[in-house]
C-alpha cells in the first residue's frame, strides 16, 4: 500500500503537482515489486470508505493464482505472514526500488 503524505480523502483534492508526484511512487513501488517478485498482473484499488485517507493498494497477480482474473478482495482468506516472512518480502522491495 502506498498512503499519501498528507491527510486527503479523494485523488482530484491534490494539486496537479502533488498528484504527480504521488501517483510516480504508486508507478515505483509497482515496479519495484514486478521486479521482485515478477508477477503476471499488477491490480490496484483505492477503497477508503471505512479509512478516508488517500492510499493505493497495489496487489501482484499471478495467472492460476488466487483471484486471477477477477477482482481483488481485502484478505478474504486471512493469510498473515510470520515476523520473518514480512521482513524479507520488505527487503526484496527495498532492493528493488
Amino acid at each position: 500500500m502506498v498512503a499519501y503524505k498528507d491527510h486527503v480523502k479523494e485523488l482530484f483534492e491534490l494539486s496537479e503537482t502533488d498528484r504527480n508526484a504521488f501517483m510516480a511512487d504508486v508507478c515505483r513501488v509497482s515496479a519495484a515489486i514486478q521486479k521482485a517478485f515478477a508477477p503476471a498482473k499488477m491490480n490496484y484499488g483505492a477503497y477508503s470508505d471505512k479509512l478516508p485517507h488517500l492510499h493505493f493498494h497495489i496487489v501482484p497477480k499471478y495467472e492460476n493464482g488466487f483471484e486471477f482474473g477477477g477482482t481483488f478482495e481485502m484478505n478474504p482468506q486471512k493469510v498473515y505472514l510470520t515476523d520473518a516472512e514480512y521482513a524479507a518480502t520488505i527487503e526484496k522491495i527495498s532492493e528493488a526500488l
